[in-house]
């Protein structure tokens, strides 16, 4: 059931849905908002572990899929559409922010930062275009980061992916628009997700990060998911090639 505090979309009953990195994070919250609005949802991720437990609550299809690897991607998203039929909605939300420094990175790992963090973006979107130009109609919401906007270092493989995506987003919303495809990005500030708090959120980084904020309190996985879901709804279906960020008013 959708919390009552919140909006309903009758235009996502019954809706193919498709997200990337949909096991855990953000990308689950946004799994869990869709089955709520009684969307038909599908996701994409390579754990084995966290993907059968969120299907599990949600009744989701959960299909076991490394997004590095183009063949295999494009044959998860037919087995989508043998048992879901073509998703009118994809949300390209799966990417990982390992850290690293710039003296260590080699090629083979700057090559594999833009295959985990954008690649699959643009091929994901080239699968399901088809579909979307059949029905004239699609939501494509591919998700960025600030970590660009603000400038912040030590992950530079990262933030040059995520940067990338604005260009994505601007590219595809012009070539897909005259079939009443949409294609926007939304941008997610600092998110509070188990992997944040775990890895990098001490209280010393938390107190200064949310006194930046105009609204102080954490940014949740269900905040960005539902900007996700108005972008995929027909409430928004005038809204293309933009951006929208969900960060708190952070003022860098």
């Amino acid at each position: 059931m959708t919390d009552s505090n919140f909006a309903t979309y009758p235009s996502l009953r019954g809706r193919v849905v498709l997200v990337t990195g949909g096991a855990s994070g953000i990308g689950a919250e946004i799994v869990r908002q869709f089955c709520a609005q009684g969307s038909r949802v599908a996701f994409l991720d390579f754990d084995a572990a966290n993907g059968p437990k969120v299907a599990e609550e949600t009744g989701a299809l959960f299909i076991q899929c490394d997004l590095r690897d183009i063949p295999a991607l494009r044959a998860a998203i037919g087995e989508v559409k043998q048992k879901l039929g073509d998703p009118l909605v994809l949300v390209n939300n799966a990417a990982r922010d390992d850290r690293h420094g710039m003296e260590t990175v080699e090629p083979d790992y700057w090559d594999e930062r833009m295959a985990t963090n954008l690649r699959h973006m643009f091929f994901c979107a080239q699968a399901v275009a088809p579909g979307m130009r059949a029905a004239k109609q699609g939501s494509i919401i591919n998700m960025g980061s600030v970590s660009w906007m603000s400038g912040q270092g030590g992950m530079p493989a990262y933030t040059t992916a995520k940067s990338a995506v604005r260009g994505l987003t601007r590219s595809l919303a012009r070539d897909l628009g005259g079939d009443n495809i949409r294609v926007n990005e939304v941008v997610p500030g600092w998110v509070f997700t188990e992997r944040q708090e775990e890895l990098w959120a001490t209280p010393e980084a938390v107190e200064k990060h949310l006194a930046a904020q105009c609204i102080h309190r954490k940014v949740m996985p269900p905040d960005v998911a539902r900007m996700v879901l108005w972008l995929a709804a027909d409430d928004s279906a005038i809204v293309a090639s933009q951006y929208f960020v969900v960060d708190g008013g952070k003022i860098f």
